[in-house]
């Protein structure tokens, strides 16, 4: 166990307490309220104050609340010398540098496992609403069309497709369950296969792509899976082929995903992620086959509640006692 000397972000746990909490980028209400109540937090300025701040708080800072949205860099990181602890509001934490954070002794967490339920239904409802048409079908009853040109065109079929899951882990195996009810064939690609999985595993994401009708997107954002599917396994999923994104823009080659829409060459999307957020690609807005959400995969009262209520978990056992709840990396400091 590193002491506070081996690392010059390492704070003694009995110290822990004394440190000021920072708020970095936009947090739910209730959270930046409590937080600004009960451990008077301060938030960090954007923009030009940013730097006069940093220069007078900068040493009373040992732990940040931020979400995966926003995240903590290396230079913020680099500019707060008594952090101990990253304690993310929510599921993805690619917005930090993690390998900073653990090479200075810095921990981080997120909120697992309190919002895979509301994401797995996300991707379920994205699929349905994506080959069904549902949205489009809406906009086609209240525009007045119905009575003027007919009925509805044709869509597609859910139960008993193929569907292809790009990262099994709690929220992937989750959408699987759900699909299972549809009679859905399930098949994977990880970066290991899971042991004892009932699921069909394949060694590539081009290769997942071209067995299926729909390729579901459930991988960790971040470095490592960045265009993990990429223009190749886009081609490869085909004209008559479906994606669905509930993890991060950035796992999907999103200029070529436009344009196999555009071209027709994909048959539709559901997307509830985006590589620029919160800007869509214009291109998008105008395709009936493309069904766009606004990064709401978690956004139920119960499941923000949930992942609120954890996020000021990891805080409190962070300043008493130097650990974390749910950790991606745990801080290293004494125990107490």
């Amino acid at each position: 166990m590193a002491t506070a000397e081996t690392s010059p972000n390492s704070i003694a746990a009995q110290d822990v307490h004394l440190g000021g909490v920072l708020m970095v980028g936009p947090l739910k209400p209730s959270l930046a309220a409590t937080l600004t109540e009960r451990y008077n937090a301060l938030d960090l300025p954007m923009g030009d104050g940013r730097s006069n701040f940093l220069r007078e708080h900068a040493e009373s800072v040992t732990a940040v609340v931020t979400s995966g949205r926003t995240g903590v860099d290396a230079t913020l990181m680099t500019a707060l010398p008594r952090l101990g602890a990253i304690v993310h509001f929510g599921v993805g934490y690619d917005t930090t540098d993690v390998a900073l954070a653990e090479e200075r002794g810095i921990g981080v967490s997120n909120t697992p496992d309190v919002l895979t339920d509301c994401v797995a239904d996300t991707a379920v409802g994205l699929l349905i609403d994506t080959l069904r048409g549902f949205s489009a079908a809406d906009r086609y009853v209240r525009a007045g069309r119905w009575p003027v040109d007919g009925n509805f065109p044709l869509t597609r079929k859910v139960s008993g497709t193929r569907v292809g899951i790009v990262g099994l882990g709690r929220i992937g195996s989750a959408i699987a369950t759900r699909l299972e009810g549809f009679g859905c064939s399930i098949s994977y690609h990880n970066r290991h296969e899971v042991p004892g999985s009932a699921y069909t595993y394949v060694d590539s994401v081009v290769k997942l792509a071209a067995g299926v009708d729909v390729l579901v997107v459930a991988a960790a954002g971040g470095r490592g899976t960045e265009k993990l599917v990429d223009r190749a396994a886009l081609e490869a999923l085909g004209p008559d082929g479906y994606l669905i994104n509930v993890a991060r823009g950035t796992v999907v080659d999103e200029e070529a995903l436009v344009e196999l829409l555009t071209e027709r060459r994909l048959a539709g999307a559901g997307l509830d992620v985006f590589t620029d957020e919160p800007h869509t690609p214009e291109a998008l807005l105008a395709l009936d086959t493309v069904v766009l959400l606004p990064h709401v995969g978690s956004g139920t009262v119960e499941t923000r509640a949930a992942m609120e209520a954890l996020t000021l978990r990891n805080l409190d056992d962070f300043l008493t006692s130097g650990t974390l709840t749910t950790p991606v990396v745990q801080p290293k400091v004494l125990a107490r």
